[in-house]
């Protein structure tokens, strides 16, 4: 019976520490738990001028207590409460000494640890310079296309992919405006073409970003003048046409000016290309008189195209005439019918006349045999009108020789019509007599 009550007792105490240990085990603290840290502004840090201070954030639960370290030294942080645990924050300037790889490790402390570690750059902002700018020609019409080009540096090496503004200040004021932007390319070289409107300076210009100090290139000055009046020679003519060789030829026409008229006091050149060439050739001139009209004269000596030219003057452009063609035909040479024969004298009626002469044409000077058709004709002793008879020709030596019968008094001569390369003539008459 007792030992029953003592196995009782026991049980009772065993159970009542059983009881006791119960609550202790449920009421146990959980682990802390920490967020990646966030940094303000983002990494990398790039340092200007000023130092950047640098704000680190990072949330915990089931902590009291937390710290941050930077390469090992720690940065005070101060916490706020937020919903479901405590928000810690801490600040740290960074200057350009500090350029490089930062570490940092953050820490909550509670029932236990929890820790999150990274890293970071810390970088000098990157010092640029445009080089070598230039806007090209320095000297353009207005309204026509200048080229503008440059090199982007940063740090002394090349900057591409950049965008860089090309700007403007006209002359007499004082501000430059924006023109065009280009994007720097290999090497960090850029160029644009751009309208010369008016004289002034042209320069090109990079904007700082969040990685770059801004700068901007010397400027470069282009002159823009007026463009030049427009010139036309109207009316231009060659007279005569055809024209045999050697004869005079005349040119005329007017020069006229846009918005002016006619340009008097400017020189105008004749030019000439032989038929098969390729080539003007100047042959004269002349001086512009009252309206721009301008006058002139060669000699022919080949067929071929006329044209007339002004080379321009200050403010005025130059022009070129259509050009005119003219044939040049060889001049025909002279012939000449002579001793001219008509025989026996006098004849009988019926009889056999012959007749002989010799036909010559003029070559360089003397005179030589030419070979042709010779007509004969014939005039009654009363009659006005001559009457064709027959045709003879001439061999090499010009010689001619023919026959024809005789029925009655009248006169005689060979008739030399003419060809391509030679003049007509007619020979001497000759008078023979018929009788019955």
């Amino acid at each position: 019976m007792l030992q029953r009550i003592r196995v009782a007792a026991l049980a009772l105490v065993l159970g009542a520490g059983a009881l006791a240990a119960g609550p202790a085990a449920a009421a146990a603290a959980p682990v802390p738990s920490i967020s990646t840290v966030g940094l303000r502004p983002a990494a990398p840090i790039v340092v200007f001028d000023k130092d950047v201070a640098v704000t680190f954030t990072f949330t915990t639960r089931f902590a009291e207590k937390a710290e941050l370290k930077l390469n090992g030294a720690a940065v005070p942080v101060t916490s706020s409460r937020i919903r479901g645990g405590l928000k810690w924050t801490g600040t740290r300037s960074f200057g350009a000494s500090a350029a490089g790889k930062w570490t940092y490790t953050a820490t909550a402390f509670g029932d236990g640890e929890a820790t999150k570690t990274g890293s970071f750059e810390v970088v000098k902002a990157l010092t640029t310079r445009i080089a070598g700018f230039k806007a090209e020609p320095g000297r353009v019409t207005r309204g026509k296309p200048i080229k503008v080009a440059g090199r982007l540096l940063a740090d002394g090496k090349a900057y591409p992919g950049q965008s860089v503004s090309i700007t403007f200040r006209e002359r007499g004021s004082d501000d430059y405006r924006e023109v065009t932007k280009v994007t720097s390319g290999r090497g960090g070289w850029f160029s644009a073409n751009v309208r010369a409107r008016s004289t002034g300076w042209w320069r090109a210009e990079f904007a700082a970003t969040a990685t770059a100090r801004g700068t901007v290139s010397d400027s470069d000055r282009v002159d823009v003048r007026r463009p030049n009046l427009a010139s036309r020679i109207s009316g231009f003519d060659v007279r005569p046409e055809p024209v045999d060789k050697g004869d005079r030829l005349r040119f005329s026409g007017t020069l006229r000016a846009e918005r002016r008229g006619g340009l008097s006091g400017q020189r105008v050149s004749i030019f000439f290309r032989a038929d098969g060439s390729r080539r003007w050739e100047y042959v004269t001139s002349d001086v512009t008189g009252r309206g721009g009209r301008f006058s002139a004269t060669a000699t022919a000596q080949k067929s071929g195209w006329w044209r007339a030219e002004y080379r321009g003057t200050r403010g005025v452009d130059g022009t070129v005439s259509r050009p005119d063609r003219v044939q040049v035909n060889e001049p025909k040479k002279d012939t000449r019918l002579i001793k001219f024969d008509a025989y026996p004298e006098p004849a009988k009626r019926g009889g056999t006349l012959k007749f002989r002469g010799v036909l010559l044409v003029s070559d360089d000077g003397s005179w030589e045999g030419y070979a042709g058709k010779v007509a004969l004709y014939f005039k009654p002793l009363s009659s006005k009108k001559w009457q064709y008879v027959k045709t003879t020709a001439s061999g090499d030596s010009g010689r001619l020789y023919t026959k024809a019968r005789a029925w009655t008094s009248g006169h005689w001569k060979f008739v030399f019509r003419g060809d391509a390369a030679t003049n007509g003539d007619d020979s001497a008459t000759d008078f023979v007599r018929v009788r019955r």
